[in-house]
Order: C-alpha cells, then structure tokens, then sequence
C-alpha cells in the first residue's frame, strides 16, 4: 500500500500529460488553421492610397447590392455564399451591396426607427460570409433612386406622419425631420451588433467602407450647395460614431455648373446641373476617397462605340487626375458597365469596355497614382435572371471576361507585392 501511495503523484502526472497529447491533437489542425490565418486589418487611407497593415491595396471586386434581400429568405440564402467564393476564386477583394432597404416587400427599416430583426440577421449573415471568403464589403446607406425604399420613401414617411415640409423627393437633403430619420438609422446600423459573429458593425474590419448615397443628385438646387450641406452634416455624425472605417459619397462624378471640366470631361450638358459636383463633394473632410461610375451607354445619345471609348479613358484620367491634384485621396470606380441592349451590340464589345477600363487603373497603379480600383456592374448567379439587367454578367457563362477579371487581379496583386497571400498565390501562379 505504501508503495501504491507514493506512485500517485506520479500517476496524476502521467495522467495530466496524457490528457494534454490528447487535447493537442484533437485541436492542432484547428489551431494551426487558425494561426496560418491573419487577423483582418481596418482598410485606411495614406494619401492617395488603400493601405492594409501598411501595405498598398487596390481593388478588384464587384456589385452583387442583392445580397441582404437573397439572405432573408432560406431558398436563396445559400446564393450569397456561393456568389462570395465565386468572387474571391477570382481574386476580387471587394463587393459593393445594399445595406438598405426601406419601407416595401422585406424592408429592413420598416417605418422610421422601426426594423425588422429578420432582415438584419440576413445582412448580419451577408457580413459574416464575407468575412468567411476574406472578402470586404462596401456598404450603402440610401438610395437616391426609389428602388429599394430611396430617399422618396423617407419623403412619404414624412408626409405620413404630418411634418414634410415638401412633396419633392429632394426634400431628403433638407427636412430637418428627414434628416432626424436618416441620423437615426444611421446610429442603428453602424451600433448593430453581429447576431453572427458578436461584433457591431463600427468595429469589424470586413466592412471595407461606408457609401454615404447611392448616386445622389439634387435637381432642385443646381448650385450644388443643398447636397453639400448635407454631405458636410451626415458624413460628421458618420465620423462621430464610427471613426474605424473609410467613408465615400457614392457620386457618379459629374462636374457641377462652377467646375471648368464641366465643360471638355462632362458627358453632356445636362450632367452640370443635377446638383452634384465632384471635386466639390469629395473635397469633405470627413470623406476617404472619391466614387466614380462608368456608363457612357446611358450618358450618350449620338456617340458611336468607339467614341464612348474614347471617352471612358479620358473621364477616368480626369478624376484620376483630380484624385492627384485637387483632392488628395484615392478614386475608386464602384460601378461600370456596357449595356447589352444597344444597337449592334457584340460581346467582344464589353470584352474591349473592360480591358480599357482595367487597363487604365492598372497604368495608375503601376505610377502610384490615385486611381484606387474598379467594381464592376454587377455579377450574379445562376437561376438569378430576375435580378440581371443590360450589364448583369454570370461570371462563369462568359469565359472571356472571367478571365479578365482574374488576370486583373494578378496585375493589381504584383503591384502591391501582395501576390504570395493566400488564395492570391495559387490562383497567380497557376495562371504561369
């Protein structure tokens, strides 16, 4: 017995370290995943660059703004995972959505400071899958056109409840009750916390950006001074909450009636007096970068292929220009596209649109200038039809523009010295 007695300590022991061997590998696989995956790192800004762990970034990605609406409902919910992993095989880091939807079929916010927690754990699961595909999101808050809610449904909101100042959906950008509407939920979505992965929306790190506005125009006040002050009011509560993240307008880049270049860059008369100006708008303190969007096919009405191209490159070297000189911060193309419904229209038409468009940034990347990126309009699965338009694309039913994107990707990867990350290695090495 005594002998027993003193073996137990030793028995403990061995005990201890079986247990031990036993947890180390039931879990190494786990913790050795874990350890070959960095921690995500903030996007930010030096001067007229995307950095990440103080390393440039520039952006390949894309538009799928139908993510939330898809993850509501069970059937589809698996389209947007399968749509992040088509993406990031691709090599694209960025995807541009709706973080919206307001009054209507499914409406995150269903009447002023009201939401629907359904449909914020679907934009919670959007996140989290981005999250999963090391994809970042750029998200927009409102939108100027009345698809998904847009600011005239705060402007029927206002009406409902008896304090609208006007029927003009205008009214958006300067009654003080709308402008209540739109700060609160603001305050809501940027304080949300993650039902998915337990973290607010202001402090993860998938979230590339905030858009302010989907393409914001006031036609009201052509001097531009009502969008600007609104811009200046929004963005600075933006700030005061949430001062992790980058921060853009959202402009399609049209020159205003004082800008020069409104009248040799500007597509058409008619684009100097919608309100906006961009040089003006995101000059903002509190504004990261510049937006830019891309669709001479709607812009023109008498101009042939070849000159809409033409145009393209010298609308994307002026603003690339102006990212240099006036502004001093990055320009990023969040939305290009080339209509399929024109006339004559041939595939190796968009086959060409693209090449330029990449090329364009890629020559800027290559010089350190402020050309930031593109994000095509817009890709979508299979089955999805419904949800297509004139520029909709199925990345793998159209080989040749697959293979552009990714070869795009690549470029932009040697740039930045980012090539040995990750997916990007395998993908730009099998491309050799």
């Amino acid at each position: 017995m005594m002998v027993a007695a003193r073996n137990r300590p030793m028995l403990r022991i061995l005990g201890f370290f079986i247990c031990a061997a036993f947890i180390y590998l039931t879990f190494r696989d786990l913790w050795l995943n874990h350890k070959r995956k960095p921690k995500l790192g903030f996007v930010k800004r030096n001067g007229t660059q995307f950095v990440v762990d103080d390393m440039p970034l520039y952006v390949n990605g894309w538009n799928s703004y139908w993510f939330m609406a898809h993850a509501v409902d069970e059937q589809s919910r698996n389209l947007v995972g399968e749509m992040l992993e088509a993406g990031a095989k691709m090599g694209l880091t960025v995807c541009r959505t709706w973080a919206f939807n307001d009054g209507g079929y499914n409406a995150l916010q269903i009447s002023p400071g009201r939401f629907d927690e359904r449909v914020f754990q679907a934009l919670d699961h959007v996140i989290a899958e981005a999250k999963k595909h090391d994809v970042r999101l750029l998200l927009s808050l409102v939108n100027n056109l009345q698809a998904y809610g847009g600011k005239s449904q705060y402007v029927k909101w206002a009406w409902q409840e008896g304090v609208g100042l006007s029927s003009s959906n205008d009214s958006f950008f300067f009654d003080p009750s709308i402008r209540s509407y739109f700060k609160n939920y603001l305050k809501v979505l940027l304080t949300r916390k993650n039902s998915v992965t337990g973290i607010e929306y202001r402090d993860d790190p998938t979230i590339f950006a905030w858009e302010l506005i989907n393409e914001p125009r006031c036609t009201t006040d052509v001097t531009g001074k009502t969008l600007q002050d609104w811009i200046e009011e929004m963005t600075g509560y933006i700030k005061s909450i949430d001062d992790k993240h980058l921060l853009t307008v959202g402009l399609e880049g049209f020159y205003g009636p004082e800008n020069p270049k409104r009248l040799t860059v500007n597509p058409e008369q008619w684009a100097s007096t919608l309100g906006s100006d961009f040089v003006q708008n995101s000059n903002s303190s509190n504004i990261d970068f510049a937006s830019v969007h891309i669709y001479p096919d709607h812009w023109f009405h008498n101009q042939t292929y070849e000159e809409k191209l033409k145009f393209v490159v010298k609308w994307m070297q002026s603003h690339i220009e102006d990212g240099m000189k006036e502004l001093k911060k990055p320009v990023l193309f969040t939305e290009f596209g080339l209509s399929n419904l024109t006339k004559d229209y041939e595939p190796s038409q968009r086959d060409k649109f693209y090449r330029i468009i990449f090329d364009v940034v890629y020559k800027s990347a290559k010089r350190r200038k402020a050309g930031a990126g593109t994000l095509v309009w817009q890709l979508f699965m299979e089955g999805m039809e419904t949800f297509g338009d004139e520029f909709g694309i199925v990345p793998h039913e159209q080989d040749s523009i697959y293979k552009l994107m990714i070869e795009q990707s690549c470029r932009l990867a040697k740039v930045t010295g980012r090539r040995n990350e990750h997916k990007l290695k395998k993908l730009c090495s099998h491309r050799h």
